[in-house]
């Protein structure tokens, strides 16, 4: 479904995190985008590794890409990346934007959470893996207010309970889950399959 969207943030131990979930996924699962903070260069590096090891298409966003099936976009560090909807029935597309941090962070995951709930509102699912500070809970409150699915890794399987405490204190989270859950979650509620299904 060309509606449906996922995106994921993550901080402190999310490169791991996300690599877990990745991995697990097909080239028929809705576009993927992600917020990992991460300087500038570093985030090339891990895009690379995970297009390595993914049946995803995985690369380092570039201003105008398409968030589309069987591709998940890795928010450039040093940028911040928003989505928009290409048009009607047509997907979505991602801009990069040079403003200041946000929450001390560029790319923010608020800054991506937020153009997610304006652009896919109930298409989308967002996911708050482990890390420190708040990023993120603030803008997958937006999504859930939007219409979305939110998911947020529990505190045993996260490195740092920081994000995805702080979206749950805040009554963002709709459901909480060991990493190790999340893919098949996201799976049950988009209706896609995981690899070897």
């Amino acid at each position: 479904d060309p509606a449906s969207v996922v995106a994921i943030g993550a901080s402190t131990g999310g490169t791991e995190a996300i690599f877990s979930i990745l991995t697990k996924y097909g080239p028929n699962m809705p576009g993927f985008v992600v917020v990992q903070h991460m300087p500038e260069g570093f985030t090339k590096l891990f895009a690379q590794r995970l297009d390595a090891a993914c049946h995803l298409e995985v690369m380092e966003a570039k201003d105008g890409d398409e968030a589309r099936p069987g591709r998940a976009l890795i928010a450039p560090g040093g940028r911040h990346m928003l989505l928009s909807r290409a048009g009607a029935g047509k997907g979505y597309t991602v801009r990069m934007e040079s403003r200041s941090k946000v929450n001390g962070h560029i790319p923010s995951v608020d800054v991506l959470f937020e153009s997610v709930a304006e652009a896919a509102g109930p298409g989308a699912t967002g996911v708050i893996l482990t890390g420190m500070g708040a990023d993120g809970a603030a803008g997958l409150k937006k999504i859930r207010d939007a219409g979305g699915y939110t998911i947020g890794q529990d505190e045993r399987s996260s490195v740092v309970y920081g994000m995805p405490m702080a979206a749950y204190g805040m009554g963002s989270v709709m459901i909480q889950l060991s990493l190790y859950r999340i893919p098949d979650e996201i799976v049950r509620h988009i209706g896609g399959r995981t690899v070897g299904r």
